[in-house]
């Protein structure tokens, strides 16, 4: 079923409003990829998630400008953060020329851009490499003006930052959304405005403290809210269970009562594990056992949701039109411990190609339904887990805020 058209979708001028052929175009990607021991790319996802933007640029004849980041480098050059690798695989994705320059300012920068012809693309080195960047300096974000005739945004998972890249470059130069972001913004937007019912939100991850905003922006939207990971064992403390050794927060328990009190008022069910895995070493797999209900004894942690927790979460999401899923229930990358984070892929890829609406909002909850294998099957999987999750919270995300709207 698709989302429901509502006037309250936020709408940027697009890059096929600007009189883009034969123009240099400085392009905003997140190709904050991982990289295997090699140094070669081991997840692809975002660089394919702006294939129609960059496809369009070239159609276009446009010379294609590339910036993005990579990891932490604390505005030092560092090699093991270089976006060098990310040639090959363009080139592969792309069928075009393209090119790597080692700055995305300075001459280095100038005269790599002076030298692409129309229709190809060129690489600039991770913006992070320079401390301007993550300080949203104007100066910075002037210079990287400089290398082009327009700017397009279509890096959704670094758009609630205020970068240099991000909020500042489109003070000099006229500006507009790329596809990803474009299509980003139709899907979250109809989340945050009026999905159909019934609604359910899946929350995962280790930190409540982290999903505080969106936990009170889904009371107010959704029918149901599962909550999973680490996350549930500061909820479950907060009812009287025990949890035994599993992570939680002190400091979140007095929220997570308030939550499951404002629930009841307004009619959300919450849905907390009903049974768990545990092990008393998570080093020690083969250690692992199954509790019979939601307490967890002293001496051990919690790893994954059990088969109890599933078998009520399942009819729920049959039943439901609209599905918002982020964070895995479980220590996911641990195959012994992802059966909980598998079974919720599986089951979100049925119901989705049944019709239901299933966005699963970026982060590990992506790597997750690559793992299952039913990334395909999703309606719309956002490339920004940070980014989405601000958006649902209802906040003004300063790089989308930049851009002209229409």
């Amino acid at each position: 079923m698709p989302l429901v058209t509502d006037p309250t979708i936020i709408k940027k001028k697009s890059l096929r409003d600007l009189p883009l052929q034969k123009k240099r175009v400085l392009v905003r990607v997140d190709y904050n990829v991982p990289l295997d021991s090699n140094g070669r790319v081991s997840d692809d996802t975002r660089i394919r998630a702006t294939l129609p933007t960059l496809e369009y640029l070239l159609r276009q004849k446009a010379k294609v400008i590339l910036i993005s980041h990579m990891g932490r480098p604390k505005g030092q050059i560092n090699p093991k953060y270089s976006l060098k690798p990310l040639v090959e695989p363009l080139k592969i994705l792309t069928r075009t020329s393209v090119y790597f320059a080692d700055n995305c300012v300075g001459p280095m920068a100038f005269d790599a851009v002076a030298k692409i012809g129309e229709g190809e693309i060129l690489l600039l080195e991770n913006l992070r490499f320079h401390q301007e960047e993550e300080k949203g300096n104007s100066v910075f974000a002037k210079e990287l003006a400089s290398l082009a005739d327009f700017f397009v945004q279509d890096a959704f998972g670094t758009v609630h930052r205020a970068h240099a890249s991000t909020t500042q470059v489109p003070s000099y130069l006229e500006s507009a959304a790329g596809s990803l972001l474009e299509k980003e913004l139709k899907f979250l937007s109809a989340l945050r405005a009026n999905p159909p019912r019934p609604y359910t939100a899946i929350l995962g991850g280790a930190k409540v403290s982290d999903k505080i905003g969106v936990v009170e922006a889904f009371l107010k939207k959704v029918d149901s809210l599962f909550i999973g990971g680490a996350m549930a064992y500061t909820f479950l403390k907060a009812k009287g269970f025990s949890i035994g050794d599993s992570l939680f927060e002190v400091e979140s328990l007095e929220f997570c009562e308030t939550v499951l009190s404002q629930a009841k008022e307004q009619h959300v069910e919450v849905i907390l594990p009903l049974d768990h895995l545990i092990v008393q070493d998570i080093e020690k797999p083969e250690s692992a056992q199954l509790t019979n209900d939601a307490s967890i004894p002293d001496g051990w942690k919690g790893v994954d949701i059990g088969p109890k927790t599933l078998n009520v979460l399942r009819p729920k999401l049959e039943e439901s039109k609209t599905i918002f899923w982020n964070g895995p229930v479980g220590i996911f990358e641990v195959g012994a411990y992802s059966k909980g984070t598998m079974e919720i892929a599986g089951m979100a890829a049925s119901v989705a190609k049944k019709g239901t609406t299933v966005v699963v909002g970026g982060g590990d909850s992506v790597a997750a339904v690559e793992k299952a294998g039913v990334a395909q099957d999703m309606t719309f999987i956002s490339t920004g887990g940070g980014a989405s999750l601000e958006f649902l919270e209802g906040k003004d995300l300063p790089g989308i805020a930049a851009l002209p709207s229409i």
